[in-house]
């Protein structure tokens, strides 16, 4: 157990009395996780045709699973694809491209496709966080099997990692970031050799999380630098002993670092399709003070109308500790006010928590007009494109760590009176605060299934090589992109223009925006989609429509299922001359008008 003096990291004393092997118990606890997010998931497995609530969200990374598996297979650049917004293709290093995830996990998305592949990073990213936790804690910071299983639990399942898990696995991927804090923060002083191959084993995992999901990394370097420097004002004697040899292992993982990002980063921020700023405002996403004690929407006490007062949107949910947990939080920290560990802790939580706030401080979906902490560094370089509404996720581990600090030094029994009425009342504490944060299956919406035409191959005759398959209608914005689940549940089998993504928004302007610029059929048919209108159609509508089709470099034009799919049918053949019904859609062959 950790002391008031000792390192952040020092190791708890193995049980005593027992010479059972300790890996049944760990397969067992992490065979629970598992468990939990399978059925967390449970909605999706053998429901091709079923999303998670953030639809859009999903399609977006199944796509970015698929095009790994691709580049994989193929041997292509993994840090672009043209199989995307053709004619002038995405700069995958420049959006989420889950690359970290979708490489290893190449087998499964080809032979399973991208929605089990999907599925399974979501599981993935649940269970293997929670996982990756319980390591640490176990092996260095509590003695109790139990304590480090909760604690787990917790950093893995927090209403906040449920809510992006479904939508935003490069957030929710967060295994990692134990092994590297494992890394960074060794009790006791390195040899010069050990030194060396902790800074290159941290710098690779640094690498590993970049190409994961950048955010993470950010908020992970943030955090870990307001408790190294909390944790060194609580104990300046461990602080100096052990700073040395933490600068060595830090100056080593940056070199290697450097090394190994220097093209992907250069790719990034210079390369094809490269833009700058960010296509929406970051700063409107934070979180209501309310929130804090509320419940989520994906909990047994939750419901809708609350959270959606108090956070952006579902996926945002990232506090909603509920008042049990906050509570025990507190008590926690005055019990154990005097190991510099539990200081740094609570530094940190109250800072984070603080810093999503965002602007302007909102309390039960009011305005108040106080600034919030967040204005003081929203102008710096990183924290001016960050979600203010994430930094809620640094809470997370913060308050898992404590809850396991507690058990642990209850059933140590160094606490006064730790006898068995303590330990039960503690339990029974612990249990009132985490029970109603027991999360419910994400849940999931229906999505129209690709056109047997496509899924099936029938395109292929009609589409030489070059040439792309447009889908009506034409997504190019932040919206649900029917071309992109046709192209990831076909493993990328062709290009197509439109997608949901993040690129520039013109060849000589780099401002970020989503999607491509929109072209004019694409602004159309979106328009019939959304309200079943049916626009009187122009000469020069059909005059723009060629220029478009030419743009896009289209063979055929495919039209699935839609709402309001007669009137889009009924405008296209209005456009383009009569299509011709196929199997899970309509089709138009404009080869020799797009050539």
């Amino acid at each position: 157990m950790t002391t008031g003096t000792t390192s952040p990291t020092t190791s708890s004393p193995a049980p005593v009395g027992t010479s059972r092997p300790a890996w049944p118990a760990h397969l067992l606890v992490v065979s629970g996780y598992l468990g939990l997010a399978v059925a967390l998931t449970g909605g999706q497995w053998g429901h091709p045709w079923r999303l998670f609530h953030q639809a859009g969200d999903q399609i977006l990374f199944e796509w970015m699973l698929a095009h790994a598996a691709h580049a994989v297979v193929a041997g292509e650049n993994p840090l672009y694809s043209a199989a995307l917004n053709a004619p002038d293709g995405v700069n995958l290093m420049a959006n989420t491209s889950l690359l970290g995830l979708g490489v290893p996990l190449t087998p499964v998305t080809l032979l399973f496709g991208s929605q089990v592949a999907f599925c399974v990073v979501v599981v993935c990213c649940l269970a293997g966080t929670a996982a990756a936790w319980y390591a640490l804690l176990r092996r260095r910071l509590v003695g109790s099997r139990a304590a480090a299983a909760v604690g787990g639990l917790v950093c893995g399942f927090a209403p906040g990692m449920v809510a992006q898990a479904g939508a935003h696995p490069h957030i929710a991927a967060q295994f990692l970031v134990p092994p590297i804090l494992a890394l960074v923060f060794r009790p006791g002083g390195d040899t010069p050799r050990h030194g060396w191959r902790c800074g290159v084993a941290l710098g690779l995992l640094i690498v590993w999380q970049v190409f994961i999901g950048e955010e993470v990394l950010v908020f992970l370097a943030l955090a870990a630098g307001v408790f190294a420097l909390a944790y060194a004002l609580a104990d300046r004697a461990a602080a100096r002993r052990l700073a040395p040899a933490l600068l060595v292992r830090l100056a080593v993982a940056a070199g290697v670092a450097v090394v190994l990002l220097a093209y992907p980063l250069w790719f990034q921020f210079h390369g094809p399709q490269h833009y700058t700023g960010m296509a929406f405002a970051t700063h409107g996403f934070q979180l209501d003070a309310a929130s804090f004690t509320a419940s989520a929407r994906q909990t047994v006490l939750g419901d809708d109308w609350l959270p959606g007062l108090l956070s952006p949107n579902p996926t945002e949910e990232n506090s909603f500790f509920g008042p049990g947990l906050l509570v025990l939080a507190v008590v926690i920290v005055l019990w154990q006010w005097r190991r510099p560990l539990v200081r740094a802790l609570a530094v940190c939580g109250v800072l984070f928590a603080a810093l999503s706030l965002g602007n302007e401080l909102r309390v039960d979906g009011d305005a108040t007009g106080i600034p919030g902490p967040y204005r003081l560094v929203a102008e710096l370089p990183l924290l001016d494109l960050a979600v203010p509404a994430r930094f809620a996720l640094v809470c997370v581990p913060v308050l898992g760590v404590l809850v396991a600090l507690s058990m642990d030094r209850v059933a140590s029994g160094s606490t006064v009176a730790a006898g068995p009425p303590v330990r039960l009342l503690w339990a029974g504490a612990v249990s009132a605060a985490l029970l109603p944060l027991l999360p419910t299956p994400i849940r999931v919406v229906p999505v129209a299934p690709v056109p047997a035409f496509v899924a099936d191959g029938g395109w292929r005759a009609l589409v030489p090589p070059g040439r792309t398959v447009v889908a009506v209608p034409p997504v190019t914005g932040a919206g649900r992109s029917p071309v992109m689940l046709w192209s990831a549940r076909t493993g990328l089998a062709f290009s197509a223009p439109g997608g949901y993504f993040i690129g520039p928004s013109g060849p000589d302007d780099t401002a970020a925006r989503w999607g491509a610029p929109d072209r004019p059929t694409s602004v159309l048919l979106r328009g019939v989609a959304d309200t079943g209108a049916v626009p009187v159609v122009t000469e020069e509508d059909r005059r723009r429509a060629v220029e478009d089709l030419r743009h896009w470099r289209a063979a055929v034009v495919v039209l699935g299922q839609v709402e309001h799919g007669d009137p889009v049918r009924r405008t296209v053949d209005d456009l383009l001359g009569p299509g011709r019904p196929v199997d899970g859609g309509w089709l138009w062959d404009v080869r020799d008008r797009a050539g």
